[in-house]
């Protein structure tokens, strides 16, 4: 039987979501509590994509097969039991037996917090604390260049060659905290996202609204294909992934 969660986790103290050996993962802890559960007979999940270490997921989404009988809503009591206080499954359903976690998702949406205003110590791992003053409409109006079908090479990890850079981005948007106008949080919504692409975007967006850059810039930046073109990675700690689409 196949099953799909929905699950969220503080990635503050995980070495990304993918498992590595000898250090703490997402993966690895839900695979280790999937064992306990499968009478200690290994599990394998697969993730609609990875996030990387400090990063965290609000709605992140794994299939796995289970051929023991039990019910979706005791399987989910049954793993939070055995989970960290920092992962929790909020949902699992069963569905068919060629449903892809990964390849099934038609788009992805991830946020980015920054703090504007005084550092805060309490949010450090959950906020990026950037504590200056931005030209938020300037990063607007960059935002709207990053719409659209591109090729976002000049966006990911260059070290590790792909056949297919194209994604399309079909909203942005930044909005400000009501009750704390400086906080401000960006929104991408897209098809899907290379390695490193948000944090990419959004260390690019630091620098127009710092005024090192010109919105337009964007054009040329996405033309030219070169991770060099586009500047610094934002922190990971700003970063959600909020939702995958099916």
């Amino acid at each position: 039987m196949r099953y799909l969660m929905s699950f969220s986790y503080d990635g503050s103290n995980f070495k990304g979501y993918q498992k590595q050996p000898k250090v703490r993962t997402v993966q690895g802890e839900i695979e280790k509590a999937l064992k306990q559960i499968n009478n200690n007979n290994k599990v394998d999940i697969h993730a609609s994509g990875r996030t990387d270490a400090g990063v965290h997921a609000l709605n992140q989404t794994a299939h796995f097969d289970l051929e023991m009988e039990i019910t979706e809503e005791k399987l989910r009591q049954g793993l939070n039991s055995l989970l960290p206080e920092d992962v929790y499954i909020k949902k699992i359903s069963k569905v068919d037996d060629n449903f892809h976690a990964r390849f099934n998702s038609i788009g992805k949406e991830y946020i980015y917090i920054i703090n504007l205003g005084e550092y805060n110590p309490i949010d450090r791992n959950y906020v990026y604390q950037y504590n200056k003053k931005l030209d938020v409409v300037e990063m607007e109006r960059a935002l709207k260049y990053l719409e659209g079908t591109h090729n976002f090479k000049s966006f990911t990890k260059t070290d590790e060659e792909k056949d297919d850079y194209v994604r399309t981005i079909s909203q942005t948007n930044l909005t400000r905290d009501i009750k704390n106008v400086n906080m401000i949080t960006l929104t991408f919504v897209g098809t899907g996202f290379l390695r490193y692409m948000v944090r990419n975007m959004v260390g690019l967006l630091i620098e127009v609204g710092e005024g090192k850059r010109k919105s337009e810039e964007i054009i040329d930046i996405l033309k030219a294909q070169d991770r060099t073109r586009a500047g610094k990675t934002a922190n990971p700690e700003g970063l959600y992934l909020k939702n995958v689409f099916y």
